[in-house]
């Protein structure tokens, strides 16, 4: 994770089990992080982005989900379209 000299972080203090803090020093030697809390950081970061990730899925299912016939027709007609063509003078 990069960080600017701009960037402000927080000083915190948190007690985590021993099996966390093995996990977070394992974690640290596999990475090649720079300290602990760089770790905590990119775990945390790993975690957010999973998130993120979960809540576009859930919200292309609801999407689909409550999508009526004649929509969800519109979308098959458009990747018909475009299918054989999208990556059409894309490089391999």
């Amino acid at each position: 994770m990069s960080t600017t000299p701009t960037q402000r972080k927080l000083k915190c203090s948190f007690t985590l089990s021993p099996e966390s803090v093995a996990f977070v020093r394992e974690t640290r030697q596999r990475r090649r992080a720079s300290s602990d809390s760089e770790v905590l950081d990119l775990l945390l970061r790993d975690a957010m982005l999973a998130r993120k990730q979960e809540e576009i899925s859930a919200a292309v299912t609801a999407y689909y989900d409550n999508a009526s016939e004649e929509e969800l027709q519109e979308q098959r007609e458009w990747a018909e379209m475009a299918g054989p063509n999208i990556l059409a003078g894309v490089p391999e």
